[in-house]
């Protein structure tokens, strides 16, 4: 208060004088006095605050060169405009110095829950008591769920502390995850003993929050204790947060693992990562799972993304059948040339006469019916044979390309990483029953996925991952 006040002096003696010098202000009896600085040279360069060396006697007599001379300012033409201007620095200084009070006494703080009542409503946003101090609630803060009028009490969490800005002062949240996990801490007992562990949470506020917890004890059930005998402990919550639904998900070390945790209550059928770096998976769901999985506008998938910190693209079976084939088919090179049948057994002399005849590519040759090809000089039934061996030799190395690149990632996914139920167990599907595509013959369907019935190894690994 004693600076403030100070200052406050200072500055309106500064706007009174209308001066640059350098003023300080002392207490002394009967109140306050203003003070000049000078210094003493020998020359003088600033008029407004240096003296000479004879200047400065008339007020010290033992100045000297590089003393400081205190000149003193009358106090008594100070009037209403100046005592104005000490009232505003006063309150000023008074403000500054409550919010550092407030700073420094909940800056510490932030995530804690607190509980607070509804003092006034400033537009959207509430103003609310702590007890020592009153605080923000945003409307960007507060459910879409909660509706609060003066008085009411409520529980929020301390989102941040401003010391300066347009609102300076404390910023509580009904919408951070953050009040998700101290509401679980309260009424789970394991939490707060770190029994159980909350690893990750990620939330909506007022639709769907996703949390994920870890059990550090073998014979302690994470996702059991916070749901509590009958769902009593969950439901409390889920009172609290005004009907919000609440999804509580086992942790995993493993990426994919985790994710069909993350993912529930759609069953996956495998996941594959992309870039481990960049965190970016490929999940892949059947068809009737993919809404399931995807949400309402996109919700479930969004919040599990956020819940893991991955990329996630969830695709169904069929898209992904489709996309496999349109790989396969860029595989063929539009508009290859005959001469690429030679390494399909197709001899050099046939060759030679098709481009006689303007038979250039091997999409053109495929096009061609036999009595075209036999209507060529040189071309025998025998030949036309020849050609149609190595024209089917030619697309068959790219649709066997097809079937091995479908069967790896059938293999890469793995019995445990094939989904799982809520509770986290593995949900082991034949690879037989996930892959079909509508109208698709057993034969058809083993020669896409490369496992035959003649074939020993492709019937070794077939029954590997069915467990």
């Amino acid at each position: 208060m004693l600076a403030a006040v100070r200052d406050a002096m200072i500055a309106a003696a500064r706007k009174q004088f209308r001066t640059s010098e350098e003023l300080v202000a002392e207490f002394e009896e009967g109140g306050i006095q203003i003070y000049a600085l000078k210094r003493v040279v020998e020359q003088v360069a600033d008029p407004v605050n240096e003296l000479t060396v004879e200047q400065a006697r008339r007020y010290d007599p033992a100045a000297q060169v590089g003393s400081v001379i205190r000149v003193r300012r009358s106090t008594e033409h100070l009037g209403r405009i100046s005592a104005q201007t000490a009232r505003q620095v006063i309150l000023q200084k008074v403000r500054e110095a409550e919010r550092e009070i407030v700073y420094q006494e909940y800056a510490g703080r932030v995530g804690e829950l607190v509980n607070c009542t509804v003092k006034r409503v400033e537009g959207p946003d509430l103003i609310v008591d702590l007890g020592k101090t009153e605080a923000r609630l945003p409307k960007k803060e507060q459910s879409k769920l909660d509706s609060y009028s003066v008085g009411d009490r409520i529980r929020c969490v301390i989102k941040s502390v401003e010391k300066t800005g347009k609102t300076p002062g404390v910023i509580v949240s009904r919408a951070a995850p953050e009040l998700v996990m101290r509401l679980f801490e309260q009424e789970v007992p394991e939490i707060y003993d770190n029994t159980v562990v909350i690893k990750a949470c990620a939330r909506e506020a007022g639709e769907r929050t996703k949390i994920a917890v870890q059990s550090r004890d073998r014979d302690v059930d994470g996702v059991g204790a916070c749901v509590g005998m009958k769902g009593m402990r969950v439901q409390s919550i889920i009172r609290e947060l005004r009907g919000e639904k609440i999804d509580i998900i086992e942790y995993s070390d493993d990426p994919v693992v985790f994710v069909t945790h993350a993912l529930s209550p759609a069953k996956i059928s495998r996941v594959t990562i992309l870039d481990p770096d960049e965190k970016h998976m490929e999940v892949i769901v059947e068809d009737s799972q993919l809404s399931l999985a995807i949400g309402k506008k996109g919700q479930n998938v969004r919040l599990a993304a956020k819940l893991m910190g991955w990329r996630i693209d969830i695709k169904s079976e069929e898209e992904k059948r489709r996309e496999a084939e349109s790989a396969a088919a860029g595989l063929v090179v539009p508009g290859a040339p005959v001469s690429v049948l030679i390494d399909q057994g197709l001899g050099e002399d046939v060759v030679e006469r098709l481009l006689e005849a303007g038979v250039e590519t091997v999409e053109q040759l495929g096009a061609m019916t036999p009595e075209q090809l036999q209507a060529i000089e040189g071309i025998s039934l025998d030949t036309v044979q020849a050609i149609q061996i190595a024209v089917n030799n030619y697309y068959a190395q790219y649709e066997e390309a097809l079937a091995a690149e479908d069967f790896s990632s059938v293999v890469e996914a793995g019995p445990s990483e094939a989904g799982a139920d809520v509770a986290g167990e593995p949900v082991l599907e034949a690879p037989e029953s996930a892959s079909h595509a509508p109208g698709e013959t057993s034969a058809e369907q083993a020669r896409r996925t490369g496992l035959s019935d003649s074939d020993d190894s492709g019937t070794a690994v077939e029954q590997d991952l069915l467990g």
